[in-house]
């Protein structure tokens, strides 16, 4: 069975401290044989809506290569980012992006509430009650529609984050089943445009999307999905993979990707 961990930060993202030989070193001990590196690259901020005009995408390359020199051909290393938030300003977001070194893979997600919540970071969010939370919700799936509308990327990460932050921190038990119609919707609009799933395993909690989105994504023609632990430190890498692989396959999948320069590369299950 390949493995391989496609969500992992390193110390160019600014939640992680983690140079990305430790996590390298780290995928080689788990018995992966592939890591993609998936730093954030944030065009909008969290919490303040500012637009950064620049990223330093050449201390990423540089981290890249440290990498690269340590391990050699021991295990196969991929660079990808996490692009946050794109859809509150494409046109800056596409500015941003502009001068984008050659990638191989893309995570497009949303970390945040839109503007007219104060651009909120969901991990601070702190609804008073389960309607507000759900509210919440809500616009966070609005937000997804629009950046799985645009599209620029090569997987829509962790769908159901809210449900990391109000059910593991906050202490409610919230699930995503009044939003069927939506979450339906947002997967269509990805299998439409060719456009895949992550499979995030929450550092071994429950996983996002869980069992019944992953089925709906399955049932919509859906294929292109990767597998990634979002682990911020090394101890984290890999958690949980193959524990996913068997998951996927009782959702009826028969295969999974990685990509190279952009283009998935298939692996039956």
């Amino acid at each position: 069975m390949y493995l391989a961990d496609y969500h992992v930060h390193s110390r160019i993202s600014p939640d992680s401290a983690a140079p990305m030989a430790d996590m390298a070193r780290a995928a080689l001990a788990a018995g992966l044989d592939e890591l993609c590196f998936t730093d954030h690259v944030q065009p909008v901020a969290l919490g303040t809506g500012a637009r950064p005009a620049f990223y330093d995408w050449a201390a990423l390359l540089a981290e890249f290569d440290l990498a690269r020199a340590e391990l050699g051909d021991r295990i196969s290393l991929r660079l990808g980012i996490e692009l946050g938030d794109a859809g509150i300003d494409v046109p800056h977001t596409e500015k941003l992006l502009s001068n984008m070194p050659p990638m191989d893979f893309i995570i497009g997600s949303v970390h945040m509430l839109p503007e007219s919540w104060g651009c909120t970071n969901l991990y601070l969010f702190d609804p008073k009650d389960e309607e507000e939370a759900y509210k919440g919700i809500a616009a966070y799936l609005e937000e997804v529609r629009t950046l799985a509308q645009w599209g620029n990327f090569s997987v829509l990460g962790h769908l159901t984050l809210p449900l990391r932050y109000l059910n593991e921190n906050r202490g409610f038990q919230l699930t995503f089943d009044r939003f069927e119609d939506e979450v339906r919707e947002i997967l269509q609009i990805l299998v439409d445009r060719g456009r895949g799933i992550e499979l995030n395993t929450n550092r071994g909690n429950a996983p996002l999307p869980g069992e019944k989105w992953l089925r709906l994504y399955r049932s919509l023609g859906g294929e292109i999905l990767t597998l990634g632990s979002d682990a911020h430190h090394p101890e984290m890498v890999g958690c949980r993979i193959r524990e996913s692989l068997e998951l996927l396959k009782a959702c009826g999948f028969t295969r999974f990707c990685t990509f190279r320069k952009m283009e998935p590369v298939w692996h039956k299950l």
